[in-house]
Protein backbone atom coordinates (compact mmCIF):
# COMPACT_ATOMS: atom_id res chain seq x y z
CA UNK A 1 0.00 0.00 0.00
CA UNK A 2 1.33 3.55 -1.26
CA UNK A 3 1.97 5.88 1.99
CA UNK A 4 1.05 9.74 1.25
CA UNK A 5 4.88 10.92 0.45
CA UNK A 6 4.14 8.37 -2.66
CA UNK A 7 1.69 10.93 -4.04
CA UNK A 8 2.49 14.50 -5.46
CA UNK A 9 0.32 17.33 -5.66
CA UNK A 10 -1.93 17.80 -8.66
CA UNK A 11 -3.73 20.64 -10.69
CA UNK A 12 -5.92 22.46 -8.22
CA UNK A 13 -9.32 21.28 -7.91
CA UNK A 14 -12.80 23.47 -8.36
CA UNK A 15 -14.71 22.83 -4.92
CA UNK A 16 -17.45 24.14 -5.59
CA UNK A 17 -18.16 22.76 -8.77
CA UNK A 18 -17.61 19.55 -8.04
CA UNK A 19 -20.19 20.28 -4.81
CA UNK A 20 -22.82 21.57 -7.33
CA UNK A 21 -21.68 18.76 -9.83
CA UNK A 22 -22.92 15.75 -7.51
CA UNK A 23 -25.62 17.71 -5.88
CA UNK A 24 -26.93 17.57 -9.02
CA UNK A 25 -26.40 13.98 -9.78
CA UNK A 26 -27.46 12.92 -6.24
CA UNK A 27 -31.29 14.77 -7.25
CA UNK A 28 -31.23 12.48 -10.31
CA UNK A 29 -30.58 9.43 -8.31
CA UNK A 30 -33.74 10.05 -6.44
CA UNK A 31 -35.73 11.44 -9.04
CA UNK A 32 -34.89 7.69 -10.95
CA UNK A 33 -36.41 5.94 -8.00
CA UNK A 34 -39.36 8.01 -7.72
CA UNK A 35 -39.78 7.39 -11.69
CA UNK A 36 -39.25 3.64 -10.60
CA UNK A 37 -41.74 3.56 -7.98
CA UNK A 38 -44.36 4.64 -10.28
CA UNK A 39 -43.51 2.68 -12.90
CA UNK A 40 -44.03 -0.66 -10.66
CA UNK A 41 -47.41 0.70 -9.13
CA UNK A 42 -49.04 1.34 -12.55
CA UNK A 43 -48.27 -2.28 -13.52
CA UNK A 44 -49.38 -3.65 -10.28
CA UNK A 45 -52.41 -1.53 -11.01
CA UNK A 46 -52.61 -3.17 -14.55
CA UNK A 47 -52.29 -6.67 -13.34
CA UNK A 48 -54.50 -6.28 -10.72
CA UNK A 49 -57.29 -4.04 -12.08
CA UNK A 50 -60.49 -5.98 -12.92
CA UNK A 51 -61.95 -3.09 -15.43
CA UNK A 52 -58.70 -3.28 -17.34
CA UNK A 53 -59.86 -6.72 -18.66
CA UNK A 54 -61.12 -6.17 -21.78
CA UNK A 55 -59.33 -2.79 -23.46
CA UNK A 56 -56.08 -2.22 -24.87
CA UNK A 57 -52.71 -1.65 -22.40
CA UNK A 58 -52.42 1.84 -23.45
CA UNK A 59 -55.89 2.96 -23.04
CA UNK A 60 -55.91 1.19 -19.45
CA UNK A 61 -52.52 3.10 -18.84
CA UNK A 62 -54.08 6.53 -19.87
CA UNK A 63 -56.95 6.10 -17.42
CA UNK A 64 -54.79 5.48 -14.52
CA UNK A 65 -52.44 8.14 -15.59
CA UNK A 66 -55.30 11.08 -15.42
CA UNK A 67 -57.12 9.47 -12.35
CA UNK A 68 -59.76 8.76 -13.90
CA UNK A 69 -59.92 5.45 -12.67
CA UNK A 70 -57.61 5.48 -9.38
CA UNK A 71 -54.35 3.92 -9.26
CA UNK A 72 -55.31 2.11 -6.15
CA UNK A 73 -52.06 0.11 -6.33
CA UNK A 74 -49.97 2.86 -6.65
CA UNK A 75 -51.48 4.54 -3.73
CA UNK A 76 -51.19 2.13 -1.42
CA UNK A 77 -47.62 1.58 -2.34
CA UNK A 78 -47.15 4.61 -1.68
CA UNK A 79 -48.40 4.81 1.76
CA UNK A 80 -46.51 1.89 2.61
CA UNK A 81 -43.14 3.62 1.83
CA UNK A 82 -44.50 7.02 3.89
CA UNK A 83 -44.88 4.16 6.65
CA UNK A 84 -41.79 2.76 6.29
CA UNK A 85 -39.56 6.19 5.56
CA UNK A 86 -40.66 7.23 8.91
CA UNK A 87 -39.91 4.04 10.99
CA UNK A 88 -36.50 4.17 9.45
CA UNK A 89 -36.10 7.93 10.17
CA UNK A 90 -37.73 7.37 13.71
CA UNK A 91 -34.96 4.58 14.37
CA UNK A 92 -32.39 5.57 12.42
CA UNK A 93 -29.58 5.49 14.80
CA UNK A 94 -30.71 2.66 16.57
CA UNK A 95 -31.03 0.82 13.54
CA UNK A 96 -27.22 2.56 12.38
CA UNK A 97 -25.75 1.10 16.06
CA UNK A 98 -27.28 -2.11 16.25
CA UNK A 99 -24.71 -4.80 16.66
CA UNK A 100 -22.30 -2.69 17.65
CA UNK A 101 -20.70 -1.60 21.32
CA UNK A 102 -20.74 1.59 21.64
CA UNK A 103 -21.37 5.15 24.14
CA UNK A 104 -22.35 8.48 23.08
CA UNK A 105 -19.56 10.81 24.18
CA UNK A 106 -20.47 14.14 25.53
CA UNK A 107 -18.25 17.08 27.37
CA UNK A 108 -19.76 14.93 30.77
CA UNK A 109 -19.34 11.72 29.42
CA UNK A 110 -15.80 11.60 28.19
CA UNK A 111 -13.57 8.91 29.43
CA UNK A 112 -10.16 10.27 28.37
CA UNK A 113 -8.64 13.25 26.74
CA UNK A 114 -8.57 11.54 23.33
CA UNK A 115 -12.58 11.21 23.62
CA UNK A 116 -12.70 15.09 24.56
CA UNK A 117 -10.74 15.91 21.82
CA UNK A 118 -13.43 14.01 19.86
CA UNK A 119 -16.25 15.99 21.33
CA UNK A 120 -14.08 19.06 20.49
CA UNK A 121 -13.05 19.08 17.47
CA UNK A 122 -17.09 17.82 16.57
CA UNK A 123 -18.05 21.34 18.17
CA UNK A 124 -15.25 23.41 16.47
CA UNK A 125 -16.43 21.99 12.73
CA UNK A 126 -20.20 22.43 13.62
CA UNK A 127 -19.78 25.79 14.20
CA UNK A 128 -17.32 25.97 10.86
CA UNK A 129 -20.42 23.99 8.78
CA UNK A 130 -22.88 26.77 10.07
CA UNK A 131 -25.09 23.87 11.40
CA UNK A 132 -27.85 25.10 13.68
CA UNK A 133 -27.40 21.48 16.10
CA UNK A 134 -24.49 19.67 17.46
CA UNK A 135 -24.70 16.19 16.21
CA UNK A 136 -24.78 13.47 18.95
CA UNK A 137 -20.82 11.92 18.89
CA UNK A 138 -20.83 8.34 19.20
CA UNK A 139 -17.40 6.13 20.04
CA UNK A 140 -17.89 1.94 18.65
CA UNK A 141 -15.88 -0.05 20.37
CA UNK A 142 -13.71 -1.65 17.33
CA UNK A 143 -9.95 -1.89 16.14
CA UNK A 144 -11.09 -1.40 12.52
CA UNK A 145 -11.12 2.12 11.33
CA UNK A 146 -14.14 3.77 10.16
CA UNK A 147 -16.51 6.45 10.58
CA UNK A 148 -19.74 7.05 9.55
CA UNK A 149 -22.47 9.89 9.92
CA UNK A 150 -26.54 9.54 9.59
CA UNK A 151 -30.15 11.13 10.39
CA UNK A 152 -33.06 12.42 8.81
CA UNK A 153 -32.21 15.96 9.38
CA UNK A 154 -29.48 18.28 10.25
CA UNK A 155 -31.19 17.92 14.19
CA UNK A 156 -30.95 14.43 14.36
CA UNK A 157 -27.91 13.34 12.74
CA UNK A 158 -25.02 11.39 14.64
CA UNK A 159 -21.66 10.81 13.87
CA UNK A 160 -20.06 7.27 15.12
CA UNK A 161 -16.09 6.57 14.61
CA UNK A 162 -14.22 3.56 15.69
CA UNK A 163 -11.87 3.31 18.59
CA UNK A 164 -9.40 2.66 16.36
CA UNK A 165 -9.89 5.13 13.93
CA UNK A 166 -9.54 7.56 16.90
CA UNK A 167 -6.40 6.10 18.34
CA UNK A 168 -3.90 6.02 14.80
CA UNK A 169 -5.09 9.39 13.64
CA UNK A 170 -3.34 12.56 14.35
CA UNK A 171 -5.23 15.53 15.47
CA UNK A 172 -5.41 16.99 11.83
CA UNK A 173 -6.14 14.04 10.19
CA UNK A 174 -9.19 13.02 12.80
CA UNK A 175 -10.36 16.59 11.98
CA UNK A 176 -10.51 15.76 8.41
CA UNK A 177 -12.31 12.72 8.79
CA UNK A 178 -15.32 14.62 11.26
CA UNK A 179 -15.14 17.08 8.30
CA UNK A 180 -16.30 14.58 6.26
CA UNK A 181 -19.17 13.29 8.14
CA UNK A 182 -20.24 16.49 8.84
CA UNK A 183 -20.17 17.49 5.31
CA UNK A 184 -22.63 14.64 4.57
CA UNK A 185 -24.84 15.99 6.95
CA UNK A 186 -25.01 19.33 5.63
CA UNK A 187 -25.25 18.29 2.20
CA UNK A 188 -28.47 16.37 3.20
CA UNK A 189 -27.45 13.39 1.72
CA UNK A 190 -27.97 10.97 4.58
CA UNK A 191 -31.53 11.72 4.36
CA UNK A 192 -31.31 11.01 0.55
CA UNK A 193 -29.48 7.61 1.12
CA UNK A 194 -32.18 6.62 3.90
CA UNK A 195 -35.03 7.39 1.57
CA UNK A 196 -33.59 5.75 -1.72
CA UNK A 197 -32.78 2.41 0.32
CA UNK A 198 -36.03 1.74 1.75
CA UNK A 199 -37.90 2.69 -1.54
CA UNK A 200 -35.89 0.65 -3.52
CA UNK A 201 -36.24 -2.78 -1.14
CA UNK A 202 -40.11 -2.00 -1.26
CA UNK A 203 -40.10 -1.91 -4.91
CA UNK A 204 -37.93 -5.37 -4.79
CA UNK A 205 -40.09 -6.61 -2.29
CA UNK A 206 -43.69 -5.69 -4.65
CA UNK A 207 -42.15 -7.71 -7.48
CA UNK A 208 -41.17 -10.50 -5.53
CA UNK A 209 -44.55 -10.77 -4.27
CA UNK A 210 -46.04 -9.98 -8.12
CA UNK A 211 -43.45 -12.50 -9.46
CA UNK A 212 -44.52 -15.37 -7.36
CA UNK A 213 -47.75 -15.03 -7.45
CA UNK A 214 -47.71 -15.44 -11.25
CA UNK A 215 -45.55 -18.35 -10.64
CA UNK A 216 -47.86 -19.74 -8.48
CA UNK A 217 -50.96 -18.22 -9.95
CA UNK A 218 -51.14 -18.32 -13.58
CA UNK A 219 -52.93 -16.02 -16.10
CA UNK A 220 -56.29 -14.86 -15.50
CA UNK A 221 -56.80 -12.43 -18.66
CA UNK A 222 -55.94 -12.45 -22.22
CA UNK A 223 -53.80 -9.78 -22.22
CA UNK A 224 -51.99 -11.25 -18.90
CA UNK A 225 -48.72 -12.49 -21.33
CA UNK A 226 -47.55 -9.27 -21.85
CA UNK A 227 -47.84 -8.01 -18.35
CA UNK A 228 -46.30 -11.14 -17.10
CA UNK A 229 -43.14 -10.84 -19.74
CA UNK A 230 -43.07 -7.46 -17.93
CA UNK A 231 -42.94 -8.30 -14.62
CA UNK A 232 -40.45 -11.43 -15.20
CA UNK A 233 -37.85 -8.96 -16.89
CA UNK A 234 -37.94 -6.22 -14.01
CA UNK A 235 -38.03 -9.00 -11.36
CA UNK A 236 -34.26 -9.82 -12.87
CA UNK A 237 -33.45 -6.35 -14.21
CA UNK A 238 -34.64 -4.06 -11.05
CA UNK A 239 -32.59 -5.13 -8.54
CA UNK A 240 -29.16 -5.16 -10.86
CA UNK A 241 -30.61 -1.24 -11.80
CA UNK A 242 -31.27 -0.34 -8.00
CA UNK A 243 -27.73 -1.84 -6.98
CA UNK A 244 -26.37 0.05 -9.44
CA UNK A 245 -28.25 3.50 -9.22
CA UNK A 246 -27.64 3.18 -4.97
CA UNK A 247 -23.86 2.41 -5.97
CA UNK A 248 -24.21 5.74 -8.26
CA UNK A 249 -25.60 7.75 -5.41
CA UNK A 250 -23.03 6.35 -2.21
CA UNK A 251 -19.95 7.37 -4.91
CA UNK A 252 -21.03 11.06 -6.15
CA UNK A 253 -22.02 11.59 -2.17
CA UNK A 254 -18.29 10.29 -1.10
CA UNK A 255 -16.61 12.55 -3.57
CA UNK A 256 -19.26 15.62 -2.29
CA UNK A 257 -18.25 14.77 1.42
CA UNK A 258 -14.53 15.03 0.76
CA UNK A 259 -14.98 18.33 -1.20
CA UNK A 260 -17.09 19.78 1.89
CA UNK A 261 -13.94 18.22 4.02
CA UNK A 262 -11.65 20.45 2.44
CA UNK A 263 -13.72 23.36 2.27
CA UNK A 264 -14.08 23.32 5.89
CA UNK A 265 -10.73 22.55 6.99
CA UNK A 266 -8.82 24.73 4.20
CA UNK A 267 -6.43 21.79 3.59
CA UNK A 268 -6.50 18.65 1.63
CA UNK A 269 -3.89 17.02 2.86
CA UNK A 270 -5.07 15.74 6.03
CA UNK A 271 -8.40 14.14 4.63
CA UNK A 272 -5.59 12.42 2.05
CA UNK A 273 -3.25 10.73 4.71
CA UNK A 274 -6.51 9.89 7.04
CA UNK A 275 -7.70 7.86 3.93
CA UNK A 276 -3.92 6.02 2.86
CA UNK A 277 -4.33 5.43 6.88
CA UNK A 278 -7.52 3.84 6.70
CA UNK A 279 -6.66 1.65 3.75
CA UNK A 280 -3.56 0.43 4.73
CA UNK A 281 -4.83 -0.63 8.56
CA UNK A 282 -7.60 -1.93 6.89
CA UNK A 283 -4.95 -4.03 4.06
CA UNK A 284 -1.99 -4.78 6.85
CA UNK A 285 -4.99 -6.29 8.89
CA UNK A 286 -7.36 -7.55 6.85
CA UNK A 287 -7.69 -11.24 8.15
CA UNK A 288 -8.58 -10.14 11.99
CA UNK A 289 -10.57 -7.46 10.80
CA UNK A 290 -12.71 -9.79 8.37
CA UNK A 291 -13.39 -11.72 11.45
CA UNK A 292 -14.52 -8.67 13.09
CA UNK A 293 -16.88 -7.36 10.35
CA UNK A 294 -18.36 -11.02 10.12
CA UNK A 295 -19.29 -11.06 13.93
CA UNK A 296 -20.61 -8.11 13.94
CA UNK A 297 -24.59 -8.12 12.77
CA UNK A 298 -25.99 -5.54 10.39
CA UNK A 299 -22.62 -4.47 9.23
CA UNK A 300 -24.11 -4.57 5.31
CA UNK A 301 -26.13 -1.55 7.12
CA UNK A 302 -23.63 0.45 7.69
CA UNK A 303 -21.35 -0.32 4.50
CA UNK A 304 -22.81 2.44 2.08
CA UNK A 305 -22.40 5.10 4.81
CA UNK A 306 -19.08 4.04 6.06
CA UNK A 307 -16.19 6.72 4.58
CA UNK A 308 -14.27 3.61 3.72
CA UNK A 309 -15.78 0.57 1.93
CA UNK A 310 -13.98 -2.39 3.59
CA UNK A 311 -14.75 -4.19 0.08
CA UNK A 312 -11.77 -1.87 -1.58
CA UNK A 313 -9.40 -3.96 1.00
CA UNK A 314 -10.65 -7.57 -0.21
CA UNK A 315 -13.08 -7.74 3.12
CA UNK A 316 -16.38 -9.31 2.20
CA UNK A 317 -19.20 -7.37 4.87
CA UNK A 318 -22.07 -9.56 3.60
CA UNK A 319 -22.50 -12.49 0.32
CA UNK A 320 -24.96 -10.82 -2.53
CA UNK A 321 -24.92 -8.99 -5.38
CA UNK A 322 -24.40 -5.96 -4.03
CA UNK A 323 -21.04 -7.14 -2.75
CA UNK A 324 -19.35 -7.80 -5.96
CA UNK A 325 -19.57 -3.84 -6.06
CA UNK A 326 -17.95 -1.18 -3.90
CA UNK A 327 -20.11 1.63 -2.78
CA UNK A 328 -17.29 3.80 -2.36
CA UNK A 329 -14.78 5.43 -5.11
CA UNK A 330 -11.57 3.76 -5.59
CA UNK A 331 -9.28 5.49 -3.24
CA UNK A 332 -6.70 6.53 -6.15
CA UNK A 333 -10.09 8.61 -7.79
CA UNK A 334 -10.82 10.23 -4.23
CA UNK A 335 -6.87 11.47 -3.58
CA UNK A 336 -6.89 12.69 -7.56
CA UNK A 337 -10.11 14.75 -6.83
CA UNK A 338 -8.72 15.55 -3.87
CA UNK A 339 -6.10 16.83 -5.80
CA UNK A 340 -3.20 14.52 -5.50
CA UNK A 341 -1.97 11.66 -7.98
CA UNK A 342 1.11 9.21 -7.30
CA UNK A 343 4.52 9.85 -8.31
CA UNK A 344 5.47 8.45 -11.74
CA UNK A 345 1.59 8.45 -12.79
Amino acid sequence: MKSFADYNTSAAVDWRKQLRSNERRTHFVIGAFVLIYVMVGIIVDLYLHPEFQQIPILQALQLLVTFKITPVATLILGAVAIISISITYALHDRIMLLGTQYHEITPQSSRSVEEQQLYNVTEELKIAASLRYMPKVYLIDADYMNAFASGYSEKSALIAITSGLLNKLDRSELQAVIAHELSHIRHHDIKLTLMASVLSNIILIVLDIMFRGIIFGGGRRRRDNGIVLVVILLRFLLPIVTILLLLYLSRKREFMADAGAVELTRDNTPLAKALLKISGDHEANKEKYAMIYHGTSHEEVRREAYIFDPAQAGISIQQSLGNVFSTHPPLAERLKALGFKAKGA
